[in-house]
């Protein structure tokens, strides 16, 4: 039996090794096409490799498991083409007993994507923006991310609605005093177009069908004495030079690591702060979709082992065509359920965080009845 686990395990190995270097750099393309259009800004090799490690961990939540499950699928595959299994399970091994060591693998790769995607890679995302941020190179206008308040910009707090690109919708800028910290003026805009001028370094936004709140300078509390004015355009320029000289730059949700998302979540239900309820709403939406996320995507690699197992027995095949095939439309349906829930983080009626279990659920339980079936 040790010689039977140390033959399977080198072999899913040995096919995992090599599916997680190819699709890790397929994976990575975009951050090396990226890596190549600032070294010819004159940025040294060592920080752009700096950059290319910092993307590695980001990348590994998505390949692990996709890796597990092309390894899983073609070694049975071959292993049942082989009659391989056939001679195992004659000499008195159950299917379990000679999955369990594949299994076994992809319980460890679960955990090493639990701590990565929990972790590792927020951190690192979160290192590669503030790398991105000190050389200069990385779009102002990403950082105006919706349904989060942006403070990188001095005197400014600004809240998205919605975005697309360079255009944004329900957008609300609190211009704030640097002195006292009091909000001096509130300004709401249904739509608006952003643009960049590098010669000047500002970001430029313009803003249509503006309300403008403008608290009385002596006594700002008092609401009785804000002048309200309307305005069908209005343009705001926000100092890119000034934010990058701050050094400072907010987190995104995939820049948390989980225990920060969990508690930006809990004080969401309980302070919504400025935000009105359905924007706190559909803003704590947001981050329980990222929080169910990421541990649905660190259960993956077990349960895609498991599903592919029985499935790599039943296709009786050495070409690694019907593996990919099978591999392709598996991820696909898996994948499915994790677009449906970020297109629902609107509707948090729907409850879409817990589309990503869906196919965690229903993957394991169709994987143990398979490998049962088939033993």
């Amino acid at each position: 039996m040790r010689k039977l686990t140390k033959y399977l395990l080198f072999d899913f190995m040995g096919v995992f090794g090599v599916a997680i270097f190819l699709i890790t750099f397929s994976f990575s393309i975009g951050a090396i096409y990226k890596a190549i259009d600032v070294m010819a800004k004159g940025i040294p090799v060592g920080i752009i490799g700096k950059f290319l490690v910092y993307n590695l961990p980001y990348s590994l939540a998505y390949t692990i498991p996709i890796s597990c499950l092309f390894s899983a699928l073609l070694l049975f595959g071959r292993l049942s083409s082989d009659s391989e299994i056939s001679a195992m399970r004659s000499g008195g091994l159950s299917l379990w007993q000679i999955a369990s060591p594949v299994l076994l693998v992809s319980v460890v790769l679960s955990g090493v994507c639990l701590y990565n995607n929990c972790v590792l890679y927020p951190e690192t995302t979160y290192a590669n923006r503030k790398l991105l941020q000190n050389l200069g190179v990385e779009d102002p206008i990403k950082l105006l991310e919706e349904g989060r308040f942006i403070r990188e910009f001095p005197g400014y707090m600004i809240y998205v609605g919605k975005k697309n690109r360079n255009k944004v919708k329900d957008l609300i800028v609190y211009e704030v005093d640097k002195t006292s910290g009091k909000i001096t003026s509130t300004v709401r805009a249904e739509s608006g177009m952003m643009s960049v001028d590098k010669e000047d370094g500002v970001l430029k936004i313009d803003l249509y069908d503006v309300r403008i709140e403008v608290a009385d300078s002596a006594d700002s509390d008092d609401e009785s004495k804000t002048t309200y004015v309307n305005a069908r355009k209005y343009p705001i320029r926000l100092d890119i030079d000034a934010m990058m000289r701050k050094g400072t730059l907010d987190k995104k949700p995939k820049n948390m690591t989980l225990s920060e998302v969990i508690g930006v979540t809990r004080k969401l239900k309980t302070d919504p702060g400025m935000l009105q309820p359905r924007d706190a709403a559909n803003l704590r939406c947001k981050y329980l979709i990222e929080i169910h996320q990421r541990i649905c995507l660190s259960l993956s690699p077990f349960m895609f082992t498991i599903i592919a197992i029985p499935l790599g027995i039943r296709s009786h095949r050495k070409e690694s065509s019907i593996g990919m095939l099978m591999s392709l439309a598996i991820m696909f349906l898996y994948y499915l359920f994790i677009i449906a829930s970020d297109t629902f983080d609107k509707n948090p009626e729907f409850y879409p965080w817990l589309l990503p279990w869906v196919p965690i659920i229903l993957g394991q339980i169709g994987g143990v009845i398979m490998i049962r079936r088939a033993n």
